[in-house]
């Protein structure tokens, strides 16, 4: 049979074995060259597989090596900016200091109703004290000032003697027959007479009122009115306003040591409008005092006005002295 050997020779290259051995050799070992030939197929199948999957494990650490590393890196970054050293340039500190003076509306009081001061007295340069008597009308405006003793007993045109007090001040009446100062001593049997002042009037001041205050008011006090001292603002007596307030200035004492507030200040501002008698009534100390009194000397106003006439009037301002 010619073609025998071509078929043996086609089994055995699809076979890495002799069909002859295993046809000779006993069962057992034929099952063991079976089971041998097998495990060195999955030997050559899975070495691949082995090798491929060290290959991602090689991968994925090596990603995570790096993510670590990155972080690292950042952080280290981040750390040595918040941590190191910073150039900071430093602002020079600029100190302003402003001086503010209250406003001129500040000063224009309400005018009151029932309120009024001042005062007035009068005389004829008499020998003896004028005697204790009944007031003279009060009135706005005098026209005639009040007399006991009459050095012209039918005048061209008779008007009733007044003193300035506003009507609406109440003055209690001791109902005496005639003039003179209601505050004398009551003397029965003294002579007439209008008091050892000047100016016209009954008393012992000047100015053609009553008592010895100075002007047509009553009592201590001047300018007119009654109740002492100059007048105040009301009772027909207008604030006086001011048209020029310097500003004052700061003392390195108080600059030093960062005082500010305001200095509150009494004055009594003429019928010239200048102000006078100033005194602190409320100050702040460093020096700020004696500043605020020098400035407000310069000040000038308006003086106050009583019936269309100046007159000198009791006010208080206040200075601030504030830093920025």
């Amino acid at each position: 049979m010619p073609n025998q050997p071509s078929s043996r020779h086609t089994a055995n290259s699809f076979f890495p074995f002799s069909s002859s051995a295993v046809l000779d050799a006993p069962r057992g070992d034929r099952a063991r060259t079976a089971r041998s030939s097998r495990e060195g197929s999955e030997r050559r199948v899975a070495a691949p597989e082995a090798i491929w999957g060290q290959f991602n494990n090689y991968r994925s650490d090596g990603l995570k090596w790096s993510a670590g590393i990155h972080v690292v890196v950042v952080g280290l970054l981040l750390s040595s900016a918040l941590i190191g050293p910073k150039v900071v340039q430093q602002v020079q500190k600029h100190e302003v200091v402003t001086l503010i003076a209250p406003s001129p509306d500040t000063y224009a009081l309400p005018v009151a109703k029932k309120i009024a001061s001042g005062g007035g007295g009068g005389g004829d340069r008499d020998k003896i004290q004028a005697p204790k008597g009944e007031l003279p009308k009060p009135a706005l405006q005098q026209i005639t000032p009040p007399a006991i003793v009459l050095h012209n007993e039918h005048p061209k045109l008779a008007v009733a003697p007044t003193v300035v007090v506003p009507p609406q001040i109440h003055v209690a009446a001791n109902h005496m027959p005639n003039l003179g100062v209601p505050s004398a001593a009551l003397i029965p049997s003294a002579p007439p007479s209008n008091g050892i002042g000047s100016g016209g009037g009954i008393g012992s001041g000047s100015g053609g009122g009553v008592g010895v205050g100075h002007g047509p008011g009553v009592g201590v006090g001047s300018g007119g009115g009654i109740g002492g001292g100059v007048y105040k603002v009301g009772g027909g007596i207008s604030a006086p306003e001011a048209i020029s307030t310097p500003d004052p200035t700061y003392t390195e004492e108080a600059r030093n040591a960062k005082t500010q507030g305001t200095c509150i200040l009494w004055l009594i501002v003429d019928d010239q409008g200048n102000p006078r008698d100033i005194r602190v009534v409320r100050g702040l100390g460093f020096g700020l005092d004696a500043k605020a009194i020098a400035a407000v000397k310069q000040w000038r106003f308006h003086p106050a006005m009583k019936d269309g006439h100046p007159v000198n009037v009791q006010i208080s301002v206040e200075v601030g002295f504030r830093l920025y």
